[in-house]
This record gives C-alpha cells, sequence and structure tokens, in this order.
C-alpha cells in the first residue's frame, strides 16, 4: 500500500515540522495556541511539540483574537536589529494575532493568515514582536491590506491586553513596553528576519 505525499508517520513538530505558509511573508500558517474563549494559558511544550497547560489565566483579561506563533521562524538577532532599543530577540518563535469573523474555539488548529501588521513589544528589554494578520479568505476582513484599516478599538484591545495580561494588580510592575503598531510593510520585514534568524539558528 501507498500513501499520497506528504506523509508524515509521526505527527510533524507545529513549530519545525510545519511549513512557514502558503505565501510568505504575506501569507503564512499560524499554530493556534490560545483562542479569545479560555481562561487558560497554553503555550508549545518545545521539546515535544504538544500544547502544555502553562498556568491559569491571573488576570479577567481574554485574548482579543487568535494567539499563536508561525512555524519556522525565530527571533534572533535580525528581528533584534528591527528593534533598536532591544537587548536581543526573545528567542521564541515569532508571535501571531489572527483576527476571524467567525469564533475558532480550538487551539492546536492550523490556519491561513494573511499579514497587515504588526505591534513591537519590548518584554524584559527582549524584541517580541506580536504580528497582526487576519484569516486568508475571511470575507468579512478582505478588504483589509494594513493595520490602519482595522478598527481602531480592535487594534487598542491587543495593545491593552499584552501590556497588562502578566500583572494582577495596577500597582504590580510589568517590565513590558508596546509601541504605536506598525504597517504592512514593517511586519513583512519582522516576518522576513525571523525566517532568516530561524535557518540560521536550525538550518533548512
Amino acid at each position: 500500500m501507498s500513501f499520497p505525499q506528504p506523509f508524515f508517520r509521526w505527527r510533524p513538530h507545529p513549530w519545525h515540522g510545519l511549513d512557514v505558509g502558503p505565501n510568505p511573508p504575506s501569507v503564512v500558517h499560524a499554530y493556534i495556541e490560545l483562542t479569545p474563549f479560555d481562561r487558560v494559558k497554553y503555550e508549545l511544550d518545545k521539546k515535544t511539540g504538544y500544547l502544555r497547560v502553562d498556568r491559569p489565566n491571573r488576570t479577567s483579561a481574554f485574548a482579543p483574537t487568535l494567539y499563536g506563533f508561525i512555524p519556522q521562524t525565530f527571533c534572533g538577532k535580525r528581528v533584534r536589529s528591527l528593534m533598536p532599543e532591544s537587548s536581543a530577540g526573545d528567542g521564541d518563535p515569532l508571535d501571531i494575532c489572527v483576527i476571524s469573523e467567525r469564533p475558532i474555539t480550538n487551539p492546536e488548529t492550523i490556519v491561513n493568515a494573511r499579514v497587515v501588521g504588526g505591534l513591537p513589544m519590548l518584554d524584559e528589554g527582549e524584541a517580541d514582536d506580536k504580528i497582526i494578520a487576519v484569516l486568508d479568505k475571511d470575507a468579512m476582513w478582505s478588504g483589509v491590506n494594513d493595520v490602519t484599516e482595522l478598527p481602531e478599538v480592535l487594534v487598542d484591545r491587543l495593545r491593552h491586553y499584552f501590556s497588562i495580561y502578566k500583572a494582577l494588580t495596577p500597582e504590580e510592575a510589568v517590565p513590558t513596553r508596546i509601541d504605536a503598531p506598525y504597517g504592512r510593510e514593517r511586519a513583512l520585514m519582522v516576518v522576513e528576519a525571523a525566517m532568516a534568524d530561524y535557518i540560521e539558528e536550525y538550518g533548512e
């Protein structure tokens, strides 16, 4: 018996075994770790490729959109160079927030995401960009090509979430900073930098 191609004898690792996407850096794969409907923080277990429960959310905030990462990306020196005030990339795959009209409630989902912008997040001195994308072929968002075309309140919710999700009280210090969102062209540069950083770190 022969199997159709591609055939994986074992489950591919979501970070290393999945393609970057169908048309990177414009349209990428996003592996979803969090949905806007769960009060538990999941994170990829880098050794096994399965989702691990990191912690129950400390605050009452929900992620405003789907949230995950772009496979075969790495935030290293090239990503750091695009954020001069950072001391390093955060050493993780590049994070991505994906906007969808219809609710997608399951984590561990792979979606095609069309890049429209990003948030420059500095987390404890490290570059931790959050790419903003819309679900590819989503009719509601099909006319959006840049973050400036999204509802301002939606982008503000993303900025607010990432600025407070680690802090339980207003008095608790959170060593993060999120500047104004950047547009599609800068976001494509960040994705390309993270793809190149991955190749240098792990090979092709």
